[in-house]
């Protein structure tokens, strides 16, 4: 990984950083200049690539850029527009021919082999001290490879059940909350008891299934990535790995609790099969209330329910971070930019616009992300359960999942494999693929 700076003389501008919004942009200049970037006059541009899409959210981000610029005329930040689909063969396009943008918006299970690989910027030591003591360290470490810090997470989200209100209320099983969710055997036994006529119990949505798989798994104990004493990560799947994969293939092929035909689904993809009663449960990631909130008929009684605990409430999450270029020359500005874009208000206004949860401890205090509408409460109250997802720092993740894991876990899913035939391409076949990168 390259170092061009000295982390003796980051450490030393610290000072400069915690305080960066409120001084004067000459304050903020550095010594080298880039005539690419800087025109006449002395003024910087930084360009910030957010990968926002929600009218809501696009309007956060794009309401908090033209403030910084009123606030800060010689540091101007040029909103750039990326996507989620795309993002991380356009970085790797970008990086390889210099014209990545300085500021970067992406998840935190998408940074491993741009950190690794030297791309992005250490932060640990230009991270403001105010910053760094407000976003809680269990959080940190999804953005944390090889002891430095390459992306700062700011929104994340817990996997939830989305619920049909009237159809709980008629089965009569319990109805779950944060403080006491329904254990992985009473949701099989719920979806049992929601499953009438033609009405399934739940439908998931897994035509990604490795994340969730993944990161439901933490909650029986499950990693699947284990970390070697010698740094290196192997593939296992053992029994606490194995518990929710086989839940969910019970209750599609055996108990047929779970709708078959949804598997190959994406989230919003289920919502009028839902709406149209014919799932009484959806796991879904905590913002497809939105969609929800949006599109469901009038009338329609829904609610969030807590995902099932194992032998903890844990789960994993890959939040959305905001990382810097190695090769931008203004690195201090950048955070500058970061750190004001991550003050706890405009962190709220981040969160409501894209129907998350902040990491900011006092952005999570706030009382518009507590409230029972739409279920914020029930939100906020799982954030100290999310964890880093086991894949976070894994080299080769992203080629394990793609080639070996999503297929594999798409077919036992439906059926056409047995759990020994997916155990081994995932730790077998997946050791293969993980070896590459750790040579």
């Amino acid at each position: 990984m390259r170092h061009d700076h000295a982390p003796g003389r980051r450490v030393t501008r610290r000072g400069l950083l915690a305080a960066a919004a409120a001084l004067p942009a000459a304050a903020l200049l550095p010594g080298c200049s880039d005539g690419r970037r800087r025109p006449a006059g002395g003024r910087i541009t930084l360009r910030f690539q957010s990968l926002a899409w929600q009218q809501d959210s696009l309007k956060a981000n794009k309401q908090l850029v033209a403030e910084w610029n009123r606030q800060h005329p010689g540091i101007r930040v040029q909103y750039v527009q990326g996507a989620w689909p795309t993002v991380h063969d356009q970085l790797l396009t970008s990086f390889e021919g210099g014209e990545a943008p300085d500021i970067i918006h992406d998840a935190s299970d998408d940074l491993a082999d741009f950190a690794y690989g030297g791309d992005l910027a250490d932060l640990t030591a230009l991270i403001p001290p105010r910053l760094k003591r407000d976003i809680p360290q269990r959080s940190w470490e999804t953005g944390t490879f090889d002891g430095r810090i390459h992306g700062v997470p700011f929104l994340q989200e817990p996997r939830v059940l989305i619920a049909n209100r009237a159809k709980l209320h008629r089965s009569g099983v319990r109805i779950p909350t944060p403080e006491h969710p329904w254990t992985w055997p009473e949701f099989e036994e719920a979806a049992r008891r929601l499953t009438r006529g033609t009405t399934y119990g739940v439908a998931w949505p897994l035509k990604e299934p490795v994340s969730a798989t993944l990161n439901l798994a933490l909650s029986t104990g499950g990693r699947i990535f284990h970390r070697r004493r010698d740094g290196t990560v192997e593939v296992r799947f053992d029994a606490a790995d194995q518990r929710v994969p086989r839940t969910l293939h019970d209750q599609v092929n055996v108990d047929r609790s779970a709708s078959r035909t949804t598997l190959g689904m994406g989230g919003s993809d289920t919502l009028p099969g839902f709406f149209a009663g014919r799932y009484a449960m959806v796991p879904l990631g905590f913002s497809y209330r939105q969609q929800i909130a949006q599109q469901a008929p009038k009338g329609f009684d829904w609610t969030v329910l807590p995902a099932p605990k194992g032998t903890a409430l844990d789960q994993g999450v890959s939040p959305q971070t905001l990382s810097i270029a190695e090769d931008c020359p203004y690195k201090e500005e950048a955070m500058a930019f970061i750190d004001f874009f991550l003050s706890p208000p405009n962190m709220v206004r981040l969160a409501l616009g894209d129907w998350m949860l902040p990491t900011g401890q006092e952005a999570l205090k706030d009382p518009a992300l507590r409230v029972a509408r739409y279920d914020w409460a029930t939100g906020t109250a799982l954030a100290d359960s999310l964890r880093s997802a086991p894949a976070q720092s894994v080299r080769g993740y992203p080629e394990w999942k793609d080639k070996i894991a999503t297929p594999g876990l798409q077919e036992y899913y439906s059926g056409a494999i047995g759990l020994d035939i997916l155990r081994k391409r995932l730790v077998e076949d997946g050791n293969l693929v993980l070896a590459r990168y750790q040579r």
